[in-house]
């Protein structure tokens, strides 16, 4: 039979959201196929291969290249025991089976999560959030990112942001290889390496947009199911204002390392406080954040 739900309150706006963004990647595939199709009429078995691969790759790789990328490293009860105390306790007040245990070896104060369900889900903090916040604080961070594995948006998050990531690399390497300055003539191979650049920063472009419409909103209803979970919305409002203050004394390059993966992140990092990316934010302002959390302790102290 199958598992019930977990304990986390239901967020039915979110719900929507994953559906359309999916949705949409899913158009965006089917695009990017007749697109294909219509230049390269006698090449389909290459194209099949392209997409077939891309869409496999996608599906059962995304979470473990995200995890790898952001220099996620599992440990068990013995190396960290203060962490899977924590997330034991969280996974108890939720009803849920515990995810794999991660830690990044960094100084920038953050966490994550990732996973295409809660079998495969992997929950990481840094080394300079486990550093920085006092054990309530971390409970609720960490009860934060289990709510994105619990609402399954993690997955949604994980997959539709790895279309763009592998993009952004296909477009790379083709301008690296001088994929350009190649002279196809009416040879489909010659013509596919002129498409692959164009394509691939187009498709990069459209998944960017398209993670940024759910992400601001599951990181609202991540903060609101932690803070209802666990009771402590003053818990959590504390450890958004500390690790915001402490951003701004990380090294510029150590952000701008950390910066590329924000989508995932419990708090972004800016490289600079005037930031391009502040315009293109993944995540919803601080102040906005904390009003959340001071209506929700409004409420549970009535």
């Amino acid at each position: 039979m199958p598992r019930a739900r977990s304990r986390y309150a239901p967020d039915r706006g979110l719900t929507g959201r994953m559906v359309t963004t999916m949705f949409l990647i899913g158009l965006l595939y089917v695009v990017f196929v007749g697109v294909l199709l219509a230049v390269l009429r006698g090449s389909w078995p290459i194209i099949l291969i392209i997409t077939g691969g891309m869409f496999i790759a996608q599906f059962w790789f995304s979470d473990r290249i995200a995890a790898y990328g952001m220099g996620a490293r599992e440990v068990t009860p013995e190396q960290a025991p203060e962490l899977h105390g924590t997330i034991d306790r969280i996974c108890a007040l939720a009803d849920m089976p515990k995810p794999k245990v991660a830690i990044a070896e960094s100084d920038v104060p953050n966490a994550f999560a990732t996973g295409r369900s809660e079998k495969t889900a992997l929950v990481c903090a840094t080394t300079g959030l486990l550093r920085r916040l006092e054990p309530e604080e971390l409970e609720g961070v960490l009860a934060h990112e289990m709510s994105h594995v619990a609402h399954r948006d993690v997955a949604v998050m994980t997959i539709a942001s790895f279309l763009g990531v592998l993009a952004g690399i296909i477009t790379r390497i083709a301008l690296w290889g001088g994929f350009a300055r190649s002279r196809p003539g009416n040879d489909p191979a010659g013509i596919l390496l002129l498409l692959i650049p164009l394509i691939s920063a187009v498709v990069y472009a459209i998944s960017f947009l398209l993670t940024r419409l759910l992400s601001r909103y599951r990181e609202l209803s991540a903060d609101r199911a932690a803070a209802l979970l666990t009771g402590h919305p003053s818990a959590l409002a504390s450890a958004l204002t500390k690790v915001s203050g402490q951003m701004a004394r990380i090294p510029t390059e150590d952000l701008r390392k950390a910066e590329p993966y924000n989508a995932f992140y419990f708090m972004p990092a800016f490289s600079a406080k005037e930031s391009l990316g502040r315009l293109f934010s993944s995540h919803p302002t601080l102040e906005q954040r904390l009003d959340q959390l001071s209506r929700i302790s409004t409420d549970l102290s009535r």
